[in-house]
């Protein structure tokens, strides 16, 4: 049987600082319902539509890198009403989250509202891309982001049923222990995340590696079968036990 082609698809990892303690993340608890990590916890994201295409070429720049910050800023506004990447009236997010849920296009929508898109204040963090699953393949483009000042995300009810700010740490410690689940690219990253004392941290480690397509293979030892990722992207865990491995 053919593999299934990828699906273009984009994440955004939204970092806010506290002034005591490591940064925290926004996460999203997928729908349990939901075919791919479904009750799994997870960044904003989603597959790029044709909308986001449309929207970037107005834009300049590399169109599939543009592309991809759009989507991850309109999928970070759908799925937690939260506003990276864009410059606008807090009061005008609730409604253009909902708007653009419901499918009405992005660009249009932030002119009418006086905002402004800044999709070049995302950082490229990492680019994954699975071979060999049996699920849904998505071509992910990651990228980082500041959270904006008091972000109040709201789950929208649907694809999630709940978003939060956690540091990685926690989030690690909540999936040990099995409170909560999390697929083998989520836990890689976290991992890399915990690291992090701040967002500059964060946007030197992503700047300092080269930023190759992360795809996962199976090792195969006498001691149990590994699912590993290369170890010169910064990663500080590189291999799970495939047996233990949540891969979608």
């Amino acid at each position: 049987m053919a593999e299934e082609q990828a699906i273009p698809a984009a994440t955004v990892i939204v970092m806010r600082e506290l002034a005591d303690g490591p940064p925290e993340l926004l996460m999203v608890e997928r729908a349990a319902a939901m075919r791919f990590a479904g009750g799994a916890l997870v960044f904003p994201g989603g597959r790029i539509d044709p909308g986001d295409h449309a929207l970037a070429a107005t834009l300049g720049g590399d169109p599939e890198d543009m592309a991809a910050r759009i989507a991850a800023i309109r999928e970070t506004l759908e799925e937690a009403g939260v506003a990276v990447g864009l410059d606008i009236a807090p009061a005008a997010i609730p409604e253009l989250a909902r708007a653009v849920y419901a499918g009405e296009p992005m660009g249009e929508l932030i002119a009418a509202a006086g905002g402004t898109l800044h999709p070049q204040e995302l950082v490229p963090f990492t680019r994954w891309l699975p071979r060999g699953v049996h699920h849904k393949v998505f071509d992910t483009r990651f990228y980082l982001a500041r959270a904006p000042a008091d972000a109040e995300p709201v789950a929208d009810g649907s694809e999630n049923v709940r978003v939060f700010w956690m540091s990685a740490r926690d989030v690690l410690a909540e999936a040990d222990a099995e409170r909560a689940h999390i697929i083998f690219p989520t836990r890689r990253n976290l991992e890399r995340l915990a690291l992090f004392a701040c967002w500059a941290d964060a946007v030197a480690d992503a700047r300092a590696h080269e930023p190759r397509t992360v795809t996962p293979w199976i090792e195969r030892r006498e001691d149990g079968d590994r699912l590993c990722i290369p170890d010169d992207l910064g990663y500080p865990v590189t291999w799970q036990a495939l047996g233990e491995a949540m891969r979608g």
